[in-house]
């Protein structure tokens, strides 16, 4: 899925679906499940030259991934959908002064227990070995914008910076995710479990380790058969309860955590080895998977009264 959280941000967007050809293009795309360049000109009967400059813009705006096939005379690239949903915020979201904002980089942990497969890489390469968990100690672990294990947790401290004299209502934490297989496999569940300050908040089902095409960010020296993308989670605990994406899934209240201004907060992301599905996890920062983000945190609060 891709998210565009404003109309600007959408723009090449926008202009790549402004074609009636280019729309037709997607639905035979779409129908066909992806199709070589030349069958595709001659279905809409047109030439290759003017098929390749719509195929162009779709692919700078992230809809549609060309793929090299085969190894005859000819155009031999194949295209395929890249996106299977498009969601956009039309309306900005309203200006709180009163929430506190942080981003944190996925190599970012304070504590962690895991086992391979697992590894951890930058934007720009591997770091360390991969399924060697010693790294996970190394200090270039910093730099990580991927990390992913198969059974274990990482724990990482949220930046505490409300005021004195005012009380938490409610803490957001938005991050991509997916399942860890050996390899990668679309139907590979693993049961996450979240805590905060060591209280179970919840569980989510990951349905998946996706790898069926590349992330929209994912950079091109990743290698082709490891974890591509994930799913934009938003975890949310307020007054009423433990939500994922607006879905309730447990009665642990914001109030039941007793935080204060002064409080360490601690968020823990595991796969314990007793889970009905120990299908690991893996989480993507910027520069990898379709949403180009860290570990978004919003902590929203107001005057005691």
């Amino acid at each position: 899925m891709l998210h565009i959280k404003n109309l600007d941000e959408g723009l090449e967007l926008f202009k790549a679906l402004g074609s009636e050809i280019r729309i037709e293009i997607i639905n035979i795309l779409l129908k066909e499940g992806g199709m070589n360049m030349n069958e595709l000109a001659g279905r809409l009967k047109i030439t290759n030259g003017a098929l390749t400059a719509h195929i162009r813009k779709l692919e700078e705006s992230g809809i549609v991934v060309v793929s090299a096939e085969g190894t005859g005379h000819g155009n031999q690239k194949r295209c395929s959908v890249n996106l299977d949903k498009i969601l956009i915020d039309i309306q900005e979201p309203p200006r709180e002064s009163n929430v506190y904002t942080a981003d944190i980089k996925v190599g970012h942990f304070s504590d962690f227990e895991v086992y391979p497969t697992c590894g951890l890489a930058s934007s720009d390469k591997l770091i360390g070995e991969v399924d060697d968990t010693r790294y996970f100690a190394h200090q270039e672990r910093f730099d990580a914008d991927i990390l992913w294990f198969t059974r274990g947790f990482v724990d990482y401290s949220l930046p505490n910076f409300v005021p004195a004299g005012q009380k938490i209502d409610e803490i957001s934490i938005c991050a991509e995710l997916s399942s860890e297989a050996p390899g990668v496999n679309n139907v590979w569940p693993s049961d996450i479990y979240f805590y905060l300050n060591d209280i179970l908040l919840g569980t989510w089902i990951s349905p998946g380790d996706f790898g069926d095409v590349k992330g929209i960010f994912t950079p091109d020296w990743w290698f082709p058969n490891w974890n591509q993308y994930g799913m934009l989670k938003m975890l949310v605990i307020n007054h009423k309860g433990t939500f994922i994406d607006g879905l309730k899934i447990s009665d642990v209240t914001i109030d039941s955590l007793s935080l204060t201004s002064k409080s360490s907060i601690k968020l823990k992301l595991e796969v314990p080895e007793n889970a009905e599905h120990v299908g690991g996890l893996t989480i993507f920062g910027k520069g990898f998977g379709n949403y180009n983000q860290d570990i978004n945190v919003k902590i929203a609060y107001s005057p005691i009264e």
